[in-house]
């Protein structure tokens, strides 16, 4: 196959990332292989065994692990059972003030959550700004795990003070919209808010929860919201699996 002139889709990387000089690692070729076989067999499509695909392209079974590996970290492929399937498309989470349930519904998808905890505590010093309570203030932290049509996907922890949602542990619930009860029930409108995006490893605690090999590569979003009035009203840290995951925005010009 020649690679160089192979055609890339939009958005694919330059000659399928084939260096000019033409000299392509042993995994890298495997995998612009594999890639094709992913397009053709559609979702859900089983893969041949590392066996079997070691004898077809005449490698070892430790080069087409690696390939392997690159495209399930790409959430190209995903594991079931003892086999390798190909997966269905990343979900598509919009950059803006809707919550994770609106994202997930827009594409397709049934949101969930699953309540690790529920907690009430004093507000420390660095979290009381971003929060609008005092220090020693009570301020709850919820924890929760996202699913997608039951599968787990993220994990978000929200911070609120009591003061906003004082009745919280009994009104709530922690498989709903936390954006929906704050406006249906306690009449809060989020304004505007401030948001950070970065890639980390996640922690040995929180790959077990979101049930992911520690090594897969986390998106990781920090935000804190404001009420209509400019008020400060929660702040969230949410991880969401890298290889599930894309984020969308629309970027308009200023000025």
């Amino acid at each position: 196959m020649n690679y160089q002139n192979t055609p890339a889709a939009p958005g694919a990387p330059v000659n399928s990332g084939i260096p000019e000089h033409g000299r392509v690692p042993k995994y890298y070729a495997v995998k612009a292989k594999l890639a094709l076989m992913v397009d053709e067999l559609g979702e859900g499509g089983l893969l041949p065994t590392e066996r079997d695909l070691a004898v077809r392209y005449e490698v070892s079974r430790e080069t087409v692990r690696q390939a392997l590996r690159e495209l399930l970290l790409e959430g190209r492929l995903r594991r079931q059972g003892r086999g390798t399937v190909v997966a269905g498309p990343k979900l598509e989470q919009p950059l803006s003030l809707a919550s994770y349930t609106e994202g997930v519904r827009r594409a397709g998808r049934r949101p969930g959550r699953s309540l690790i905890s529920l907690d009430r505590f004093p507000c420390p010093e660095a979290l009381a700004p971003e929060v609008g309570a005092e220090r020693g203030e009570p301020v709850w932290h919820m924890e929760r795990v996202l699913l997608a049509d039951d599968e787990r996907v993220g994990l978000e922890s929200t911070y609120v003070s009591e003061a906003r949602a004082p009745r919280l542990d009994t009104e709530f619930d922690p498989d709903s919209s936390f954006y929906s009860y704050l406006h249906d029930r306690l009449g809060i409108s989020f304004g505007d808010a401030d948001e950070r995006i970065e890639t980390v490893l996640a922690t040995p605690r929180e790959a077990l929860l979101i049930g992911t090999p520690p090594a897969l590569p986390m998106l990781l979003l920090h935000r804190v919201s404001r009420d209509t009035a400019g008020r400060p009203l929660e702040r969230v840290r949410t991880l969401y699996r890298g290889d599930r995951f894309s984020f969308t925005a629309h970027l308009g010009r200023q000025g």
